[in-house]
Formats: structure tokens, sequence, C-alpha cells
């Protein structure tokens, strides 16, 4: 791959995880922390994958994005495939309070913003 086309590449990851995630690093450290994030997630013996993903995204928020590593661009492709594809799946009716819509939170997207 050329310079310019993993330029290209990182353009595009980035921007789409802008637009994946929505929730600000301040909102996502809180979220973790209440009833309604730690009642979803697929366990693996301890703490959901969702909740380290938003830990890991909220340092990504804050990390500059000249400093972004090749695996901090990983996860931010899969976040935003994670978010792409569990949008497609939107229930019916109000989403408010639904596990679907505190999944995508712990990942670190609101569907009502």
């Amino acid at each position: 791959m050329t310079g310019s086309q993993q330029r290209h590449d990182r353009d595009e990851t980035l921007h789409a995880f802008d637009k994946a995630v929505n929730m600000t690093a301040a909102r996502l450290k809180k979220w973790p922390a209440t009833d309604e994030s730690k009642s979803v997630g697929q366990k693996d013996g301890g703490e959901s994958v969702g909740h380290a993903s938003g830990r890991r995204i909220v340092e990504l928020l804050q990390t500059n994005k000249a400093d972004l590593s090749n695996s901090d661009l990983g996860h931010m492709r899969k976040v935003t495939a994670y978010v792409h594809r569990h949008v497609k799946q939107r229930p019916s009716g109000d989403i408010t309070d639904t596990r679907w819509r505190y999944s995508l939170m712990n990942w670190g997207h609101d569907p009502k913003r």
C-alpha cells in the first residue's frame, strides 16, 4: 500500500469513527456505572465486551489523532462496524429504554442523538 493509500484509509477510518461515536468522552466515561449499561452486553467471565471497548473509546477520543497507532485504528474500525451492524437491527417503537440502545451506548453511540 502506498503512503497516499494509507493516509486515505486512515482518514476514512477517522471519519467513520467520528460519525459512529456520538457520545462525548465525559458521558461515555460515566455511562458504564449505570444500571442500564450493566444490564446488557456479552460477558466473558467478568466485564462486558462493550464496557472494555467503551474505555478504549474514551482513550481514543482523548488521543491526538496524529498519535493514533495501527492498533488504535483497528479498534476504531471494530467500533464503527459494531455500530453500523447494530443500528440496522433497530427495534420498532420507542427505543428510549431498550437493551438495544443501551448496548449501542456501551460502544459510544446513542441512537437518540
